[in-house]
């Protein structure tokens, strides 16, 4: 089993897929179908799964509808990088957090204005009192990072940039412009964990506004970072997002549970990206339904260890299909294939592109990871 920091010749691939929209007869997917989902992968030639955080309907998930039945299957739980206001580690470690005497929070987190929000993305959990937690040595950290390791393989860690600072937002603020960035653990947390664990196995979701003291503490521990293909068309030459500026120990994708699949992003984004698209592939004006396969050919041969695509993109799935709308509250975490999805040509084409690319499964053993959710 090879785990990040990924060797320079590691070539490998895989499939991003929440747990949920797998095809089940019991109104969600669960463990039983994971283990035929396993077996489909490996047949296409994939090494990972990428799991997200949890009337029967075959094309959406009615969580109503199937929350006592599955109440006791579910207790299974994510490793988030904050934590709800409401749940039981605010009720049991209220030192460690920087609430006022109601064990309400004084700041909340979230994210300045980027990509996905003009007015910044408020998510209303309550922030840690890092120097609380330095003198405990992490371990509140360290027993959340053993537990889901116990699960998974590697921990993808969503909102990598909150270790070196993170968005404050006064408590009661009605958007998250009126935050501002304080230090987080950075070096010190890191070096705990690799001291407790005896390596550090994550991968960097270092995305959204990203400053020079994120890049270097992940590079000093090894830690790869992500890019996302659909971010890497705006035709800037230095565009961090292009394939050429790419380092071996790098994980890409072509779009994040957080993003449209690629075929609604290529039916949404302008001409002049479409042409820079095409361009970069050296090949004529391609059609809507040719976008999908088009980034996952530019991941797949790019010089990242490890590629993964969603498998809305693999299936080549529009708007119908994406799985979650940061900030907006309401409709995510919903699709679900079918199980007639699952048989159709399309992971033939997975099988013959990873084979071409020198990404097979046949070199190295499956690894499943998780990605740790912040909201």
């Amino acid at each position: 089993m090879t785990l990040p920091p990924f060797p320079p010749d590691y070539r490998a691939s895989g499939v991003l897929l929440h747990v949920t929209s797998l095809p089940s007869p019991y109104g969600i997917g669960d463990v039983a179908s994971a283990v035929a989902w396993i077996d489909r992968l490996r047949e296409a030639g994939q090494s990972w799964w990428e799991a997200l955080p949890r009337s029967f309907s075959s094309d959406a998930v009615d969580y109503a509808a199937v929350a006592s039945f599955k109440h006791r299957l579910l207790e299974i739980g994510d490793l988030p990088f904050f934590v709800s206001p409401d749940s039981s580690d605010v009720w049991a470690n209220p030192e460690l957090l920087l609430l006022d005497e109601h064990r309400r929070p004084r700041f909340v987190a979230g994210v300045p204005p980027d990509y996905f929000s003009a007015e910044g993305q408020l998510w209303g959990n309550p922030v840690y009192d890092w120097d609380a937690l330095r003198r405990t040595g992490y371990r509140w950290w360290l027993y959340r990072l053993r537990a889901l390791l116990a699960h998974v393989d590697v921990v993808r860690l969503d909102h990598f940039r909150g270790f070196a600072a993170a968005w404050h937002v006064p408590a009661g603020a009605p958007t998250a412009q009126s935050g501002r960035w304080v230090p987080g653990p950075g070096n010190d947390l890191l070096s705990a964990v690799q001291n407790d664990l005896g390596a550090l196995p994550f991968i960097a979701e270092d995305l959204g506004q990203i400053t020079p003291d994120v890049y270097a503490l992940r590079d000093r521990f090894g830690v790869p970072g992500t890019r996302v293909l659909q971010f890497a068309f705006d035709g800037h030459s230095d565009n961090p997002y292009l394939t050429s500026t790419y380092v071996a120990n790098t994980v890409v994708y072509t779009g994040t549970h957080d993003n449209p699949t690629t075929r609604e992003w290529y039916e949404e984004i302008p001409d002049d990206q479409r042409r820079n698209l095409w361009s970069s592939l050296k090949r004529p004006w391609g059609a809507n339904h040719e976008a999908a396969l088009a980034l996952m050919n530019l991941a797949w041969s790019s010089i990242a260890a490890l590629a993964i695509a969603p498998l809305q993109d693999v299936l080549n799935l529009g708007r119908e299909a994406r799985m979650n709308v940061p900030g907006c509250a309401d409709g995510n975490w919903r699709w679900r294939c079918t199980e007639q999805m699952l048989t159709g040509p399309a992971f033939e084409g997975l099988r013959e592109l990873t084979a071409a690319s020198s990404r097979s499964v046949e070199r190295y053993s499956p690894i499943t990871f998780a990605t740790a959710v912040t909201r």
